[in-house]
């Protein structure tokens, strides 16, 4: 019998209750605060680690340009999460003041450190993310 392909929320599913990194909790809160903010926000694995991307309909794009990805998680170091916005230089109007750097390819960053960090920008993510899907070319 054939194994059956799981998911893409399978597997995100699989690679954070799988992890063994000390950050494995907040990871799980981190996914749900970000497919919470809008319901075209859908999950994968993406770059080793779960991605987040916009599932509607787009303009036809050279796909090098990752306008449909919205932000990945970076899990290289132990006491944070970075999340990262291939395109958050897009993200012009950020009132929140959340993202971070300034990186020629348009990169922006954002540090998780804990579950009550999380917490306490919970509403700045989900607005830069809200945002970020204006930019939307649809």
């Amino acid at each position: 019998m054939a194994k059956q392909k799981l998911t893409d929320n399978e597997q995100v599913t699989n690679y954070i209750t799988t992890s063994i990194h000390p950050l494995a909790a907040t990871m799980e809160a981190l996914r749900q605060v970000i497919l919470d903010a809008d319901a075209s926000v859908s999950e994968q694995i993406k770059w080793n680690a779960p991605a987040f991307y916009y599932n509607g309909a787009m303009a036809a794009f050279d796909a090098k340009d990752y306008k449909r990805d919205i932000v990945v998680f970076n899990l290289r170091k132990n006491d944070y999460i970075l999340l990262i916005f291939p395109t958050g230089a897009s993200i012009d109007d950020d009132p929140t003041g959340i993202l971070e750097g300034d990186y020629a390819d348009g990169r922006r960053m954002v540090f998780i450190y804990s579950k009550d960090d999380l917490s306490s920008k919970k509403n700045a993510l989900q607005q830069v993310i809200k945002n970020w899907l204006t930019k939307v070319q649809k």
